[in-house]
């Protein structure tokens, strides 16, 4: 068999051998990306009270995690090909997105963004075992930390309450760091840059208060970590 020949033989050999994956890694990502703007838009309508817009926007966040769960039930991307608790990670968001639009129909909306909240966990959960981090698992990161930054009553703590104010502010200054350094993948969206100004703002003046040691400065600063980052997360998040 001479060199061309034997060329082709290795070429279609490896044809053969490896999959040719109908979704690449990158486009899986942005499907789910893209069902994850549907669903943010749920959770944030859904903390608001607007009944008919959340249930506009789960529905939406429904038809394209139905396309997901279609396609990649037959063909996953290349990430997801080995995952064995995929189709338990398809079962519980199905499960999730009906029982929040049980609860959106009846007018419960603070039982159903309870309810879409653990959709975030389950596509987190997705990413974490088949080793990817993205934008949004990053602000997930940051969510879950500021989330007990607000519940803390730091005054309440007496002589520890502004140590551990310093503590907890250098853990979100971390991880708004990592937020600030990889942006979003629509980071070029004339919205992103103000959006992510103020998110940088709010962690600021709380780290800057903590290092100062102005624990009215701190608890001030506390109140003003949830819009922007609301707002960054419902946009791009």
């Amino acid at each position: 068999m001479n060199t061309g020949a034997k060329m082709l033989a290795v070429a279609l050999a490896m044809s053969v051998a490896m999959p040719a994956w109908a979704v690449t890694f990158r486009e899986g990502e942005a499907q789910l990306r893209q069902a994850y703007g549907a669903y943010r838009a749920a959770l944030f309508l859904s903390n608001q009270g607007k009944q008919a817009e959340t249930a506009a926007a789960l529905e939406k966040f429904d038809g394209a995690w139905s396309q997901i769960v279609a396609g990649w039930t037959i063909d996953p991307p290349p990430q997801y090909a080995e995952d064995t608790a995929l189709a338990e990670t398809f079962t519980t968001v199905n499960g999730l997105i009906a029982a929040a639009g049980q609860q959106v129909g009846a007018g419960d909306l603070p039982t159903a963004h309870l309810t879409l909240e653990e959709v975030r966990e389950a596509v987190a959960a997705l990413h974490m075992r088949n080793d990817i981090v993205g934008f949004s698992d990053r602000m997930n990161a940051y969510h879950a930390a500021m989330e007990e930054v607000l519940e803390t009553d730091f005054a309440a703590l007496g002589d520890a309450g502004m140590a551990r104010m310093q503590a907890e502010a250098a853990v979100l200054e971390h991880l708004a760091a990592e937020i600030l350094a990889h942006p979003a993948p629509e980071a070029a969206d004339p919205a992103y840059a103000p959006l992510a100004e103020g998110f940088a703002a709010s962690v600021k003046a709380f780290g800057d208060a903590a290092r100062a040691g102005d624990l009215a400065a701190g608890i001030a600063a506390q109140s003003g970590l949830k819009v922007p980052y609301s707002k960054l997360f419902a946009k791009f998040g």
